[in-house]
């Protein structure tokens, strides 16, 4: 990844666990409060279940399981009600088909839940410094696009189709 892919991107940065992570802000739709949801029967761990946003059925992936961290200590009762946030994120479906993919170029778009502890700050690219994704103890490298420094502290900057694309229903 070079650092001139990001040059003109603003960052919503969040923390999972202990980890802050950031997504591209074009990507997101909607912060919404921790949303309860329905399960899935039969669907991975990773995936918290269903939530309905206006209409419209979004799975919810539990986003420390997806970025492969330790479960948040204490876990959330379910008479507290969720803690955290939801973030609603817009994928293109095939965005990473490239060039000679044989479609028709066009995408369509799916929405996905995030689970976030905390939405900690939104910031422009040029605010911050952005680094290649070497040498992260403990992230699967392939799920970074970069790391970043903004006021003093570290965070990723998530590559979404990678980390939730596999989850997705077809």
């Amino acid at each position: 990844m070079t650092e001139g892919s990001l040059a003109s991107a603003r960052l919503l940065v969040f923390r999972v666990g202990t980890l802050a992570c950031a997504a591209d802000v074009d990507q997101v739709r909607e912060i919404l409060p921790r949303l309860p949801t329905t399960r899935i029967p039969g669907a991975p761990p990773v995936v918290a279940g269903l939530v309905n946003v206006r209409g419209t059925l979004v799975t919810v992936v539990e986003g420390w399981r997806a970025l492969g961290l330790p479960p948040p200590s204490p876990l959330p009762s379910p008479e507290a009600g969720p803690a955290g946030s939801t973030i609603i994120l817009e994928l293109g479906k095939g965005e990473d088909a490239g060039e000679g993919g044989g479609g028709t170029g066009e995408t369509s778009k799916q929405l996905i839940g995030f689970t976030v502890d905390e939405v900690m700050d939104m910031l422009a690219v040029g605010e911050t410094t952005l680094e290649d994704r070497k040498g992260l103890p403990g992230v699967d490298p392939t799920l970074v696009r970069a790391v970043g420094r903004h006021n003093g502290e570290l965070f990723i900057v998530l590559d979404v189709a990678a980390l939730l694309g596999p989850i997705l229903p077809s």
